[in-house]
């Protein structure tokens, strides 16, 4: 591309960040990132009504944890500036004001009472009938004289066709007799979302817009005003909706789930990062995982489907699966260890066994919490849970085994995994037993679980040799012994 690429991501600090509004930030920083241009942070505040404490903050929050890096907005400032729409807000009345002097928006004075009977007669979403539309210089100048409350109007073709190009749809034409006159400024003076969104993507120079197909009905009169300005319009990516399932759209109002809600229920931000970039969009490869450099890679527009994409949590929690197998066993057991030190007491295991062993076993890092519970302390168990018919044990045999592992692994001189093996395993063979005979009851007696992570050695290295023989000797005990 010729011109260097400039996108924006300009959200509402309305609540957190939800599914649908982060995968328009990721796809609009590809754009940029794939062709060596500026990615752009506005924060669109002017909805005031619905502005929300601290949601400012949970918008830079979430995109850091994504991943996304920004080259100008609010914090770190730019040549553009300001990036929060509310400090922009006085240019806005002179662009509306300049529209009204080429003839391409006017002054409009009806009250609410009228604009009310209009929706009564018509119904609601009721076009403006254009009351105003002719007024004369003379009778408008009286009324600004008089000091009549107004709103400025977008003046449209009463005839003809407008089209305009989407990347996703393709040119699409409209009848002008279609569009309402919708309003550029308010009576406070402040600017209307639609109105504000193109002075403030044109003045900060955005190249590519990336939003909802919600918005095709409002593009022809973004592109007239772009027009009547004579400015250059800018590339249009629409896409449609994430669903929550094949009626219902992903909503904050609806309480759906959130980026930072994804990551309390124990998912990794780089997998969400890769199951929302495919919510929509189709890589060209076979491939489903990916880091986010690989996404941006791998980015292309003509991926992106003008069909819903329904949010399937399944699909996530695969999607997640694999990016935790693919972690290195230190970034697991980095990655784990904020969920054993809240589930955990003790401090004292080790660590990297531990990981080691749950690394497979973990789909979701919160399923880490059900696993460990053994650790702090033994759970009262059955006997029963000895008796294995594929390992041919019994209580009988149970008892036998341990007594047979207790003196072994307390004469260990060292207490690691590789020693806690060799020497069991040594002892197997030399009694002429079944692995298994000899290391379920172990398995049983240390963790108390009919399910545990590890077998019988793992469990005895990650417990420690204090807490494995005491463990044992209480195996014993209990079995008669």
């Amino acid at each position: 591309m010729s011109k260097r690429v400039r996108t924006r991501f300009a959200p509402s600090p309305t609540g957190y960040m939800h599914i649908g509004n982060l995968r328009t930030a990721l796809y609009t920083y590809f754009i940029a990132r794939k062709n060596g241009g500026d990615f752009i942070l506005r924060i669109e505040d002017t909805d005031q009504e619905r502005y929300v404490e601290g949601a400012v903050d949970v918008i830079y929050r979430t995109l850091r944890m994504a991943g996304i890096t920004w080259d100008e907005g609010p914090d770190i400032g730019g040549p553009v500036g300001p990036y929060v729409q509310s400090e922009r807000m006085g240019m806005f009345k002179d662009y509306a004001l300049k529209l009204v002097e080429q003839g391409d928006a006017y002054y409009c004075f009806c009250d609410k009472e009228r604009l009310a009977s209009l929706h009564e007669a018509d119904g609601v979403g009721a076009m403006y009938d254009g009351h105003c539309r002719n007024l004369s210089p003379e009778e408008v100048q009286q009324k600004l004289d008089a000091g009549v409350p107004y709103v400025i109007r977008q003046k449209m073709p009463k005839e003809g066709t407008t089209t305009f190009h989407d990347e996703i749809y393709g040119d699409i034409t409209v009848e002008n007799a279609s569009l309402d006159d919708q309003i550029l400024i308010k009576t406070d003076g402040m600017p209307t979302y639609n109105f504000a969104n193109v002075v403030d993507d044109h003045t900060m120079g955005i190249t590519h817009v990336v939003r909802g197909n919600e918005y095709l009905s409002s593009t022809p009169k973004y592109n007239l005003l772009y027009q009547a300005f004579g400015w250059e319009v800018p590339h249009y990516i629409h896409c449609a909706p994430v669903m929550k399932d094949a009626h219902n759209k992903l909503s904050k109002r609806n309480g759906d789930a959130s980026f930072e809600d994804l990551i309390a229920k124990g998912f990794l931000p780089e997998a969400v990062v890769n199951y929302i970039a495919l919510l929509g969009w189709a890589p060209k490869g076979e491939n489903e995982i990916y880091t986010l450099p690989e996404l941006i890679a791998e980015f292309d527009l003509s991926g992106i489907s003008k069909a819903p994409a329904i949010f399937d949590p399944l699909k996530l929690k695969a999607i997640n699966a694999e990016h935790i197998r693919r972690m290195s066993p230190a970034q697991f057991a980095e990655s784990i260890r904020p969920y054993l030190d809240k589930t955990l007491t003790r401090r004292d295991y080790d660590l990297a066994v531990l990981a080691k062993v749950l690394q497979p076993r973990t789909e979701q890092m919160t399923d880490v919490i059900d696993q460990v519970d053994f650790i702090d302390s033994l759970p009262e168990y059955d006997n029963a849970m000895y008796c294995h018919k594929k390992m041919k044990t019994t209580e009988e045999s149970a008892l036998q085994a341990l007594r047979m592992v207790l003196p072994v692994l307390e004469a260990l001189p060292e207490w690691t995994e590789s020693a806690i093996h060799d020497a069991l395993m040594g002892l197997a063979a030399e009694q002429g037993v079944k692995n298994g005979w000899l290391l379920w009851p172990v398995r049983t007696a240390v963790s108390g679980k009919q399910v545990s992570p590890g077998g019988g050695v793992e469990l005895c290295a990650i417990l420690g040799r204090e807490d494995t023989l005491a463990r044992i000797r209480k195996g014993i005990e209990k079995l008669g012994g």
